[in-house]
This record gives structure tokens, C-alpha cells and sequence, in this order.
């Protein structure tokens, strides 16, 4: 696998770091690319996810922790300059075999340095059941990318406090609050944080590749719609109807459906689901200008198969969730 390398010490905002998987991914011959990378406290969300449900905004402006959007799916994840942030662009397709190949890796080479890890569940890495890592998957033509935290020596407290996940949520891992089901590496590790981002590296990586100039300069320019309003917050919806479900091994799903004259003039869906391909195009137009009744939905169903397009939903669950 090669490390792609930066040279220079500039500090950069976290989008310029989902860019660069983006550059990674469409620029670079096919081929397993990694990079680690840390930004100060910033609060970065799922794809789908809703800002003002998930994301304690009032906390972060007043801690001055910034907040964007990512295109992966997946929760709300709390970075700062105390965790580390792996990035991982293969050419692979399957998000289950991409996950699992690199959770793999993961754990593996934490087990290497005496740790007790375990990739479990659909994106985690855990030591005696607790989180220490999450991570999410989104695909492009060709490429896959996988991103998550690795969590070293987090500010717990303003974790706890920046990020707001559903009651559902912490109900479904068993939990009261977003700290009882996490921790921190450096409970089990003797090595400082610069130390195990350098082994990491190594470990996982025999080929190096820096990035000249010119190249950081593209991917500046591919960080710049993150930044803006349209993409952070999202679209706003008028919905007639409204509900949310979690469904086992898929995540939380919030509908939103606008009805005109009993036809649906809008359907959006948002929450921590993996999307494999895009909401609109794949699934949701479909539905658009349809008689919202049962045999009509279903109708407009037939022939469509949303694993391809929201990881692990199958049909039959995604008509129950709008009816």
C-alpha cells in the first residue's frame, strides 16, 4: 500500500483532507492508498445526516469547533488534534469486502503493538467492547474510500457535549451517553501519539508517494464546495409526512415525504446509513409524481433493488419505512 505524504507543516481544515481522498481516488493510478491526518476540534457528519439533530451547534460555536459535512454515510464523528483520522482509497467495489478487508488491517496492526482489538459490527474497532475506532465507506466509479477516527487521547467532554445522537441510537448500543461506549488508545499504550502515527504508517504502508505543489493546489480547489452553506446544512424540507425508524445492520432512517394533491412531490431521506450510490438518482426520482398508495409505491418499487443503493436496506424494508 503507498502513503501518500505532505510535506509541509501547514495546519488545514478537515475538508481539505476528504478532497484529497477525492484527488487520491480520481487522479491516481488504481491502486490501496493511506493517509492519517489530524485537524483541530471539528465535528464532521454523515452524507444524510440531519445537522440540527445530530450536531449540538450552540456548543460548537461557542467552542469554537467547526462543523462540515462529508459525502461517506455513517454518524457524527468528534476529531481534534489529540486522535488521529485515517484515510483508506482502494479500488475495490463490495462495501462489505472493502470494510472488512480494512477493519482487518486495522485491528491487526493495533493487535501487533499488544492491543486487544476487534473489528466488530458493521464499521467498528473495539478494545473489551468499547469503541476506540469508527469509520465510513462511500464509492465512486472504480474506487472505494473508507475514513474514520482513531481515537488516542480525545477531549471526551467536548465530544459528549458537540455531538447529539438519538435516544434510538444509544438505546441500540446499550448505552446512556456517547462516552460510556467509547475509549481512548492511549489507556493502552506506552508510545506517544506522534510515535504510534509514525508505526501505523510503516505497518501498514512499503511505497511512498509526496504530493508536489501543484497537486495541493487541486486538491485546495476540490475542498472548495464543503465550505459552503448549501452543502453543510443540507436542503430544507416542508414535508407532509414524517417518520424514523433504526433498522438492524442498516443504521437510522428519517423519511420526509411532501405530498401534492396525494401524489409525492418530494421524498428525502436522511440518517447514519451507508450510500452506495447516489439517493436521487438511484432511488428517490423514481418515486417522485407517484400516488402515495400502497400498490402504486410498490409498483414504482419493482425492479429497483436498494442494496445497491443504501447498504444492507432491502426492498421490502424501504416500502414499509415510506408507507
Amino acid at each position: 500500500m503507498i502513503h501518500l505524504k505532505i510535506d509541509d507543516k501547514s495546519t488545514r481544515k478537515l475538508p481539505f483532507y476528504l478532497a484529497m481522498e477525492e484527488w487520491a481516488a480520481k487522479r491516481l493510478p488504481a491502486d490501496d492508498y493511506f493517509f492519517s491526518w489530524q485537524v483541530n476540534p471539528t465535528v464532521v457528519f454523515g452524507r444524510n445526516q440531519c445537522i440540527n439533530a445530530e450536531v449540538n451547534l450552540d456548543y460548537c460555536r461557542e467552542n469554537h469547533i467547526e462543523t462540515y459535512r462529508r459525502k461517506s454515510g455513517g454518524g457524527c464523528v468528534f476529531a481534534d488534534r489529540h486522535n488521529i483520522m485515517f484515510s483508506y482509497i482502494t479500488p475495490s467495489e463490495h462495501v462489505t469486502t472493502t470494510f472488512s478487508r480494512y477493519t482487518e488491517m486495522i485491528a491487526d496492526m493495533l493487535r501487533s503493538l499488544g492491543v486487544d482489538a476487534k473489528a466488530t459490527g458493521r464499521n467498528d474497532i473495539t478494545i473489551d467492547g468499547r469503541k476506540v475506532s469508527g469509520n465510513a465507506f462511500y464509492h465512486i466509479p472504480d474506487r472505494s474510500i473508507v475514513h474514520g477516527t482513531m481515537l488516542y487521547d480525545t477531549d471526551l467532554r467536548h465530544m459528549a457535549n458537540a455531538i447529539t445522537p438519538s435516544r434510538s441510537k444509544l438505546e441500540s448500543k446499550q448505552v446512556q451517553s456517547v462516552e460510556a461506549h467509547i475509549t481512548t488508545l492511549s489507556q493502552y499504550l506506552d508510545m506517544s501519539l506522534d510515535d504510534f502515527r509514525l508505526y501505523a504508517i510503516e505497518y501498514l504502508t512499503d511505497k511512498e508517494l509526496k504530493l508536489s505543489t501543484n497537486q495541493l493546489a487541486e486538491i485546495e480547489e476540490l475542498s472548495k464546495p464543503y465550505y459552503t452553506p448549501e452543502w453543510i446544512f443540507g436542503r430544507k424540507s416542508d414535508a407532509t409526512i414524517r417518520q424514523t425508524r433504526r433498522i438492524e445492520g442498516v443504521g437510522e432512517l428519517s423519511t420526509a415525504i411532501k405530498l401534492h394533491e396525494g401524489r409525492i412531490a418530494d421524498i428525502n431521506i436522511e440518517g447514519d446509513f451507508f450510500l452506495l450510490s447516489d439517493l436521487d438518482s438511484t432511488l428517490l426520482d423514481g418515486l417522485r409524481g407517484v400516488r402515495y398508495v400502497d400498490n402504486e409505491i410498490k409498483q414504482a418499487m419493482s425492479g429497483m433493488d436498494t442494496t445497491q443503493t443504501i447498504a444492507g436496506l432491502k426492498t421490502e424494508q424501504f416500502i414499509e419505512l415510506i408507507i
